[in-house]
């Protein structure tokens, strides 16, 4: 069995969890004019971060694995540029493009995942903000955790949309 087969399965459910509110993103508003810097996400929004992490932390997970010397510096701070602009740019894209690069990435990262052995997984790497952690706990923590949050704040922005209720 794949070292890390509980968090690739805790992923693909969080994939069935988003893709079971398709029906209600695709009904819900475009995302307001406004940036979504000082507000909470709309469903577009949180769609469009969720496409834009999986590729980021199978990046720095790669970082991690290929490092010189451990712990290896990886990770970035929430108020990242690049993270916050590609949130801007993606979400007005149509719901079905947010869905094919969110099927595309995860099962990239899955595959990948899969693959890791026991000494890979007990790579470290070190976090500015969390500190010393493993690439195991990185999974844990930055890609299936991170996942379930966007999966409960994607149905709590819908439930904040009126259209999407009805």
């Amino acid at each position: 069995m794949a070292i890390l087969y509980s968090q690739v399965e805790r992923m693909r459910t969080a994939r069935d969890n988003l893709v079971r509110l398709r029906n209600r993103v695709e009904l819900s508003s475009p995302a307001p004019e406004s940036l979504p810097r000082r507000r909470e996400w709309v469903a577009r929004e949180v769609l469009a971060h969720v496409d834009e992490i999986l590729p980021y932390w199978l990046g720095e997970i790669e970082r991690v694995l290929v490092g010189p010397v451990e712990p290896v510096p990886f990770g970035r701070q929430p108020t990242d540029l690049v993270r916050t602009l590609t949130v801007d740019r993606d979400r007005t894209l149509p719901t079905h493009e947010l869905y094919a690069r969110l099927d595309n990435s995860l099962e990239r990262v899955l595959r990948r995942l899969l693959e890791l052995d026991e000494r890979q997984v007990s790579r470290r790497g070190l976090d500015k903000i969390r500190g010393e952690m493993t690439v195991k706990q990185i999974v844990d923590v930055m890609l299936a955790g991170h996942l379930e949050e966007h999966c409960r704040q994607l149905a709590a922005a819908l439930e904040a949309e009126p259209t999407a209720r009805a």
